[in-house]
């Protein structure tokens, strides 16, 4: 019989599924996941967990990515069931022809957006302007062996080469211009015959801004040196703002749709499972005139810390950092920046897996319209049955009786609070202002271990809850 430690997963180095660029090597955060015999959820055991009839025994599979993540090879069908794309109460036979449909579906969405501009779906990725803002065409060149980059400022531009940058700098949009064939010849531009409507016009008015933020993304993973990967990605942004009209394409979702296009292999499959994770994040997004709707969160994450850390919370604010806008970008993109490619699926799959609850997937499945985000919604009872599903964070709230779903901060906002506390000392010692608080925060890139991060959120989420009980 063969010991465990011969499991060949188990020996596999995750970054080579995900390989980086030599030149981006030196600069890109250490990774310090590896695959746990034993603990770490395998393709076996994986596989091990479904009944002959298709049902998935999730408690168990909750109990495995909690201990040590999911393994490179499967994270993607995982994550399918933990963003609530599916219920694990149900046949193969049944979760196929959901997919079938969900995949009809999509084709619907790509072939409508191609309708309204034919960029979509052709793999190429525009980086300029489409239209002005009162809806008229910009004229756009191609050369004479298809679509090209174009220098001049003032015309759109189509990149099909390498580009360099990332989604939330703000390089010079120039900068991704790529080298095309001497001749060019002008493609006049479409007169609409008719008014266009108000929301193409929106939506054809973010294409570029989408593709300014893709060339950008993850530009250090050897996967987006293909055009067509980049180009994927993004077709799913593009199409994803057409079917969300409330929130449209913000910066930041790139970073959180990359992940996804790269661990997914199917095209639909991706977007429907973007669209689950945009159900929960998509109220950071939704913006005002005076306010963008992330900073309920930080309000939360300051009464957390006012609570559970009066003293640190007190100098923060003697630091005119009340507010927490230092933990912006934590928040948008799920620590994207603080950890490595590799240790941000496994953090994600983390907390994932303890905000899990059995009965998002019928909330999803219920409510109306494309993108209806869980707040306000009640994520169902809090039965033995249903407690038994779910994941350690989310079955601690039910039990204190505040609700499933939507009716309690999320994990992510106690894992900022544990960074906090984790700079306790610092940030009491040697922060003199809210410069200091942000070159402090931002050493802790490459320097969190994702499970450790994960312990102490929910140690700070206990004491949090037992505060707030007695007081």
């Amino acid at each position: 019989m063969l010991c465990c430690y011969a499991d060949p997963e188990a020996l596999v180095d995750p970054e080579s599924f995900y390989p980086i660029r030599p030149e981006c090597k030196e600069d890109a955060p250490p990774t310090r996941f590896k695959p746990m015999p034993g603990k770490t959820l395998s393709s076996r055991r994986w596989h091990a967990s479904f009944s002959p009839d298709g049902h998935l025994d999730i408690s168990t599979v909750l109990q495995r990515i909690q201990r040590g993540g999911v393994h490179p090879k499967i994270k993607g069908a995982v994550w399918e069931f933990l963003l609530s794309c599916y219920d694990p109460n149900t046949t193969l036979d049944q979760r196929n022809e959901l997919r079938k449909s969900r995949r009809l579906e999509y084709e619907k969405l790509k072939s409508k957006c191609k309708e309204m501009e034919p960029s979509v779906g052709s793999g190429v990725v525009i980086t300029m302007p489409l239209i002005t803002e009162d809806g008229r065409p910009v004229e756009i060149f191609r050369s004479n062996n298809g679509p090209e980059s174009v220098p001049e400022t003032q015309q759109p531009e189509v990149v099909t080469g390498d580009a360099e940058g990332s989604a939330t700098e703000s390089d010079d949009p120039e900068g991704v211009n790529g080298e095309g064939p001497s001749r060019r010849e002008k493609v006049e531009p479409v007169i609409e015959s008719e008014p266009v409507d108000a929301a193409v016009v929106q939506w054809k008015l973010t294409l570029h801004q989408i593709g300014l933020d893709v060339v950008r993304t993850d530009r250090s993973l050897v996967y987006y040196e293909d055009p067509l990967n980049r180009a994927r990605l993004w077709d799913l942004l593009a199409i994803y703002s057409w079917i969300d009209r409330d929130i449209g394409y913000c910066q930041g979702m790139s970073d959180l749709c990359s992940p996804i296009s790269i661990l997914i292999e199917n095209e639909a499959d991706a977007f429907w499972c973007f669209e689950r994770l945009m159900r929960r994040l998509r109220g950071n997004f939704k913006s005002t005139a005076t306010s963008i709707g992330v900073r309920s969160q930080l309000m939360t994450l300051s009464n957390i810390i006012k609570t559970v850390d009066p003293k640190l919370h007190e100098h923060i604010e003697n630091l005119d950092g009340g507010e927490y806008l230092f933990a912006f970008r934590m928040l948008m993109v799920l620590f994207r920046r603080e950890f490595s490619f590799v240790d941000t699926l496994y953090l994600w799959e983390l907390m994932w897996s303890m905000e899990y609850n059995p009965n998002l997937f019928t909330v999803f499945e219920s409510s109306s319209g494309f993108s209806a985000d869980i707040n306000g919604q009640d994520a169902g009872p809090s039965d033995g049955s249903t407690l038994k599903k779910c994941g350690r964070f989310e079955k601690r709230y039910l039990q204190a009786g505040q609700g499933g779903g939507a009716h309690h901060p999320p994990l992510s906002i106690f894992l900022v609070a544990s960074v906090l506390e984790f700079k306790n000392k610092r940030l009491m010692q040697d922060a003199k202002g809210l410069d200091d608080v942000v070159k402090i925060l931002n050493d802790i890139t490459g320097n969190l271990d994702a499970k450790k991060a994960c312990k102490e959120a929910l140690k700070i989420h206990k004491k949090y809850l037992n505060k707030v009980k007695t007081s």
